[in-house]
């Protein structure tokens, strides 16, 4: 089974690889106005820039028609639409040729509204668009399947991560949690998160790689785990990492989930470091995802 995949999965993820988790909420209705900044920051870029081209173009198409009817522009052909549109092109963006100019009451007042108008959609595009362009983002690669494999005589759950951009993550800490299915003395069932205190949970400076380990004895809730209990506890293994971005200054979080499917018993990651003739270090991204087996 291809662990890349949800759909190869009947589990549902509470943190999917792709895409985001869909529950139907009864009884509850997300509006856009009640939440249409988080909503818009949400937005991938490509319909963001459909979005604002669409309503720059709807904005301009109904004061062409307004100023076509009030026949109020100098300069412009007699009932021209076109003239009417390029003339409340100019007026939203505040370029004003001279070509063109407003003659009239009704014309004037037209230009007044609009350009108040097209204030406050330029305030709004260029603040919009810089908080999403300027939201720090991290590049943190994943190793595709987490392993259990024995580490000092103490079977280790083990998952690898590594930053993908050339600079450092600095402090460097990482959480990982257990979600599985249980049942109370009292038959209620419920989804609930158990820590896996890693062996080190934070290291000063990430720039390479790092083989995050939880060992799985008596202290730990998977104690004794088998593929069997992850599938049976409809369990999802999730994993936090949080830094300080030494290129940005600013605090960055990644995320990753595991399932049963992607969790390998008896095998370990492969080697992808190699100490160079010079001194240096070599990292095989080209491997950073393969596991070996140990039996």
């Amino acid at each position: 089974m291809n662990g890349n995949s949800d759909k190869a999965s009947a589990q549902a993820r509470l943190l999917p690889r792709e895409g985001a988790f869909h529950a139907v909420r009864l009884g509850h209705r997300r509006r856009w106005r009640e939440d249409i900044y988080v909503r818009l920051m949400e937005v991938r870029w490509p319909f963001l820039f459909c979005g604002f081209a669409a309503l720059y173009l709807t904005l301009n198409l109904i004061f062409a028609a307004a100023y076509v009817a009030a026949d109020g522009i100098n300069g412009a052909r007699p009932g021209s639409f076109a003239d009417a549109f390029f003339f409340s092109v100019q007026t939203l963006s505040t370029i004003g040729y001279g070509t063109l100019s407003p003659s009239g009451t009704a014309a004037n007042l037209l230009v007044t509204v609009e350009a108040m108008l097209g204030f406050a959609y330029f305030a709004v595009v260029t603040g919009l668009m810089f908080a999403k362009f300027s939201r720090p983002t991290a590049r943190v690669l994943f190793s595709d399947k987490a392993v259990v494999c024995p580490y000092n005589g103490v079977p280790h759950l083990m998952l690898r991560l590594a930053n993908q951009r050339g600079n450092r993550i600095v402090d460097a800490k990482v959480h990982v949690t257990v979600l599985r299915d249980e049942v109370s003395a009292e038959g209620h069932k419920m989804r609930r998160f158990h820590d896996l205190p890693p062996v080190r949970e934070r290291v000063p400076v990430l720039q390479l790689t790092w083989t995050v380990m939880h060992p799985l004895d008596e202290k730990s809730p998977l104690h004794g785990l088998t593929p069997e209990m992850l599938r049976d506890g409809n369990m999802e293994i999730v994993i936090s990492l949080t830094g300080l971005d030494e290129t940005l200054s600013q605090i960055i979080h990644a995320r990753y989930s595991y399932i049963a499917e992607e969790v390998a018993f008896g095998h370990a990651f492969a080697d992808i470091l190699r100490r160079t003739g010079d001194g240096g270090i070599e990292v095989d991204y080209r491997r950073f995802h393969e596991v070996v087996s140990i039996l």
